[in-house]
């Protein structure tokens, strides 16, 4: 296997850039309290850009691997433990794929 000197260079620099952002942002709220709305808003956020990430591939794969992000989302929306959603998640599009396939 080799690598490229432009692939180790982008991943190097995407590298930099996300630690960059990080950085910035917790010098940027440094002095600024948190609570009420913002800190709501701010919550929001990861699972937002969860969601832009995982709901692309859920429609462009098949249907078992769709219904376990439906079976995923339902243990989600029922406040289950974070570990036991990923269990149902990763066990569901298993058995779907044995089930479907």
């Amino acid at each position: 296997m080799t690598v490229h000197l432009t692939t180790l260079l982008a991943i190097i620099g995407m590298g930099l850039a996300t630690y960059a952002s990080r950085i910035s942002g917790l010098m940027l709220m440094r002095g600024v309290v948190v609570k009420g709305r913002l800190k709501a808003a701010l919550d929001a956020v990861p699972p937002a850009v969860l969601m832009a990430v995982i709901t692309p591939t859920v429609f462009m794969t098949g249907k078992a691997e769709a219904l376990a992000a439906v079976a995923t989302a339902l243990a989600a929306f029922f406040r289950l433990p974070l570990l036991v959603t990923i269990l149902v998640g990763v066990v569901s599009v298993v058995v779907f794929r044995m089930v479907l396939h």
